[in-house]
C-alpha cells in the first residue's frame, strides 16, 4: 500500500482539526479561487467531510478584473464538482474606496457571507496560509498600524451576522499547498495579480521576505506568524479587561455616549487608548487611527480647556467629569 504524500497528510490533518467540532450533517463552504491554496483546501475538505457526514459547497467569486476571469471561475467550479463539492460561481462588480484589491476583498466576503446565511452553513473555510499571515504582519509593521494589525488573521472568528470563519491552513506553508496539488494531480491556477509588483503584498512576498531570510536566516515567516499568535493572545486578554471596565465607566448620552474621565485617567495608556477606540467603534462604527486616539486621550491627560475634536462620524469633547462622544452633526 503506497504511503500518503506528506503534503497531503499535513493539509488533511489541518482540515480535520478545523472540522472536528462541527455537527454531523451540517454544511460548510470553501472559498475557492482555483489557486493552489484554496484548491488544496477544497480537496482536503472534500475528503475529510465525507468521513464526517458534512455537506460541502464551493463558492467561487468572479471579480471580473481580468479578461479570462469567467473562464477561470468556471474551471474552478468544474474542479469542485469533480471533487464532489456543490459548486457556485458568483459574478460581482468591484468598486469602492481603497483600490481594487480592497474592493475585491470586500465584495468576496459579502458573497461568502450571503452564501453562508442562505445555506445556513456551519462555517466558511478560507485558504490563507502561514505565508499570508507573515506577509500581513510585515505589512502591518511597515505601516505602523499597531498591535491590532500585527495580530494578523485569526484561525477562527465569528462576525456580527453569526458567520463562523475558519482558516485551517494558517499554520501551513504555501509550498505545501502546491505540493498537495502536485501529489493529487490538481491543476492550480496562478493568479497574475500574485506576480504584479504594483501590489505591496507582492513586493513583500517576492522581495522583502526573501531578503530577510537571506540576511537573518531561515524561519522568518514562522517567527512573524508566532508574533501574530502571541499578540492575538494579549489582545484577547486586554479585550476581556476592557469589557469588564467599560460596564462601570460608560453611560449613554444624548446622540452619543460618554466615559468617565477619572476612570480613564486611572488606567494605563494602553488600556485607556483601547477603551477610547472600542467605545467609538461600537457606538459609531468608526476605527480611529493612532493619531486620532492619542488626541482624544489628551482630553483626559492633558486638558487645558481645548474644544471638541472632530473625528470620522463623531466628535469628542470634555464635559465636566466625562468624555462625551456625539454623532457628527449633533
Amino acid at each position: 500500500m503506497p504511503s500518503l504524500d506528506p503534503a497531503v497528510a499535513e493539509i488533511r490533518l489541518a482540515v480535520r482539526t478545523a472540522l472536528a467540532d462541527l455537527p454531523e450533517g451540517s454544511t460548510v463552504i470553501v472559498a475557492l479561487s482555483g489557486g493552489a491554496d484554496s484548491l488544496a483546501l477544497a480537496a482536503a475538505t472534500a475528503f475529510e467531510a465525507a468521513k464526517r457526514g458534512l455537506r460541502v459547497a464551493a463558492v467561487t467569486v468572479d471579480h471580473g478584473l481580468q479578461d479570462d476571469s469567467a473562464a477561470v471561475a468556471e474551471r474552478a467550479a468544474r474542479t469542485a464538482a469533480d471533487l464532489g463539492l456543490d459548486p457556485l460561481v458568483v459574478r460581482v462588480e468591484v468598486s469602492g474606496d481603497g483600490g481594487p484589491e480592497a474592493a475585491a476583498r470586500d465584495a468576496r466576503y459579502r458573497v461568502l457571507r450571503d452564501a453562508a446565511n442562505d445555506l445556513r452553513a456551519a462555517a466558511v473555510l478560507l485558504g490563507h496560509t502561514l505565508d499570508d499571515q507573515a506577509e500581513t504582519v510585515l505589512l502591518g509593521l511597515a505601516r505602523g498600524s499597531g498591535a491590532a494589525s500585527l495580530q494578523g488573521m485569526a484561525v477562527e472568528r465569528a462576525d456580527d451576522d453569526g458567520v463562523r470563519w475558519l482558516r485551517p491552513l494558517l499554520g501551513v506553508r504555501r509550498a505545501t499547498t502546491r505540493a498537495f496539488c502536485a501529489a493529487a494531480g490538481l491543476d492550480a491556477w496562478d493568479d497574475p495579480h500574485n506576480s504584479d509588483d504594483r501590489y505591496s503584498r507582492v513586493r513583500v512576498r517576492d522581495r522583502v521576505l526573501p531578503v530577510l531570510e537571506a540576511e537573518l536566516g531561515p524561519g522568518i515567516a514562522e517567527a512573524l506568524a508566532r508574533t501574530a499568535e502571541q499578540l492575538r493572545e494579549d489582545a484577547e486578554a486586554f479585550d476581556e479587561m476592557i469589557h469588564e471596565t467599560i460596564e462601570d465607566i460608560v453611560e449613554h448620552a444624548e446622540a452619543g455616549i460618554s466615559v468617565s474621565v477619572a476612570a480613564l485617567a486611572a488606567n494605563p495608556a494602553a488600556l485607556r487608548n483601547r477603551i477610547i477606540r472600542l467605545v467609538v467603534d461600537s457606538e459609531f462604527g468608526v476605527s480611529l487611527t493612532r493619531t486620532q486616539t492619542v488626541e482624544v486621550a489628551r482630553l483626559v491627560t492633558d486638558w487645558s480647556g481645548q474644544g471638541p475634536i472632530d473625528l470620522p462620524g463623531c466628535s469628542a469633547r470634555r464635559q465636566g467629569g466625562r468624555l462625551v462622544f456625539t454623532a457628527a452633526g449633533r
